[in-house]
């Protein structure tokens, strides 16, 4: 069962409540998402630690109903 992009975003907006966050919905198959998320929460980390927190905050959807998530992650200029 695919995630819809509400849920996908709810789910970022409760990990990151500080975040700018902008979902896309790549293939209109609720399958396959691109994330761009603006936290403080990065900043300082290595962007495979900055995924980690993105794929926390998801509570193990990812690879469940979350098929595919392209991220770009970064802290705020």
């Amino acid at each position: 069962m695919p995630m819809p992009i509400q849920e996908l975003e709810a789910a970022l907006r409760e990990g990151f409540p500080d975040a700018q966050i902008q979902v896309k919905d790549m293939a209109g198959d609720g399958d396959h998402y691109r994330a761009r998320i603006v936290s403080a929460a990065f900043a300082g980390l290595p962007r495979i630690k900055q995924h980690q927190l993105v794929y926390a905050a998801l509570k193990g959807k990812m690879g469940g109903e979350l098929h595919a998530l392209a991220l770009e992650t970064s802290a705020p200029a």
